[in-house]
């Protein structure tokens, strides 16, 4: 009998029973709500129904926050009256809320695992695709719908179809320059934004290994642009690390029967996978994304493709639909195009690390087009407060905002024009996703920081000599 995979044992633990149909009733051990949870906690209104488990939910607000400030009244009715639903709703059923004047505001993803809500082998799920994020730390977690949320306040479980299991290994190293946005970028542009579709992801190799934990935190995220259910790392001393001393994580005894158990999930040696996919690090250029998805992407010093040579006709107009939204002709270099703005924000790429590696770019010099910076957390723009990086960004000629999700979808009201290009570090180009009209290129936060200088599509490798 073949070893157990990371997903599996975690699958296994949390089985309640599986029904005639195939699918498991899982149990849910944490929950993350954030604004567009109202439709869930009407359907338990309708039904007069209560929370099961309170404690097991946490209320965040992230998505509909403004930028500018904290203050509600300035901001759309629309937008206030989503926010305030998110907090009538966690009143009245005793649901924790981390909400818009709290010192531990932010994004839903970046603020479970800055506080500890976040651990290896928990079972967790959110009304948010990027949910796949928290499985950089060793825990099952996906995406859910407004029905499936629903389900979980009121019975704290859920019915899924298990996934199949795939593995990407990284071998070797990355090169300088070389981030966890740019492996996720160069696979999802290898397989297709269906190419994990179906699968439950594992990390593994030797660059995976290598990275930090918020870099893995950054990779896991976009597992589900690749169609991956989610994105799972192993626990590793790293992980075990970062977790210990948070304020929602386990201590004394409590820890240390966590970390005995943290310590048993991994993939066994004869685990067997589905699928498995290898890449080699040293082949993982900077990339960017040229079209309207985030598998048309390619290595900073190649050129936007030419439908005439594309495989097949339904391909060259998939080419040729992108390059008409984008504004752009085919054989043209990348490193030509230029952009109008910049944002470095989002659950993907707006934790401390990535604010370090902009500013690092940035630092004593002056951006030739404007932009907003948006920290992942209120405590991320603290700390980045504290070692001056907020000075670097003003001074270079950017905003620096209060955290949320912001230019990533645009709830809030933070928008690009219509026609207007964006060097992004967000995790999704579709058409309008930052705005009407508005064209957004992928890319790692020094890549954006290097488009800020230059005024168009840069190679960071070129600014680092």
């Amino acid at each position: 009998m073949a070893g157990k995979t990371l997903f599996d044992k975690i699958w296994q633990a949390h089985e309640i029973c599986r029904n005639d149909e195939g699918q498991s009733l899982l149990w849910v051990d944490r929950h993350l709500a954030h604004e567009g949870s109202f439709h869930a906690f009407n359907k338990l209104a309708e039904r007069d129904l209560a929370v099961r488990h309170p404690e097991q939910t946490i209320g965040i607000a992230d998505h509909y926050v403004p930028t500018i400030g904290r203050d509600l009244i300035a901001v759309q009715s629309k937008v206030r009256n989503v926010i305030e639903q998110l907090v009538e709703n966690t009143r009245r059923h005793g649901v924790k809320l981390i909400g818009l004047d709290d010192p531990r505001q932010g994004i839903v993803h970046v603020v479970g695992p800055e506080q500890g809500i976040t651990q290896p082998g928990l079972l967790m799920v959110c009304g948010d695709s990027h949910t796949s994020t928290h499985g950089a730390l060793g825990a099952l977690a996906f995406g859910i719908g407004a029905s499936e949320v629903a389900h979980v306040l009121a019975t704290q479980t859920l019915w899924q179809t298990k996934p199949k299991r795939m593995r990407i290994r990284i071998d070797g190293a990355l090169a300088p320059g070389v981030t966890a946005k740019d492996i996720a970028l160069a696979w999802i542009s290898i397989l297709g934004a269906d190419g994990a579709r179906g699968y439950a992801i594992e990390y593994a190799g030797e660059v995976i290994d290598a990275l930090s934990v918020e870099a893995r935190l950054t990779l896991c995220n976009l597992s589900i642009e690749g169609g991956g259910r989610c994105g799972m790392i192993a626990p590793d001393d790293k992980t075990i690390d970062y977790v210990k001393g948070r304020p929602f994580s386990p201590e004394g005894e409590a820890l240390e029967k966590a970390e005995m158990y943290w310590r048993t999930l991994y993939s066994d040696a004869d685990a067997e996978f589905d699928r498995e996919v290898i890449l080699d690090g040293r082949d993982v250029a900077p990339t960017v994304t040229w079209g309207v998805s985030p598998e048309e992407a390619l290595p900073i010093d190649g050129a936007v493709p030419d439908p005439e040579v594309a495989g097949s006709e339904a391909k060259a107009r998939q080419i040729r639909d992108s390059l008409d939204y984008m504004g752009l002709k085919p054989g043209q270099k990348l490193t030509d195009i230029q952009v109008d703005r910049v944002f470095i924000g989002s659950c993907t790429n707006a934790r401390i690390e990535d604010l370090r590696s902009a500013a690092e770019v940035l630092r004593g010099k002056r951006c030739k087009v404007g932009g907003i910076v948006s920290p992942g957390s209120t405590q991320v723009k603290a700390q980045a407060e504290q070692e001056g990086l907020d000075k670097v960004f003003t001074d270079a000629g950017l905003e620096w905002r209060e955290s949320g999700c912001s230019m990533c979808v645009g709830m809030n009201g933070d928008l690009i024009p219509s026609g207007e290009r964006c060097a992004s570090t967000t995790n999704r180009n579709f058409k309008g996703r930052q705005g009407p009209g508005a064209r957004t290129h992928l890319m790692s936060p020094a890549m954006v920081a290097a488009a800020a200088i230059s005024g168009h599509l840069t190679d960071i490798r070129d600014l680092q000599g």
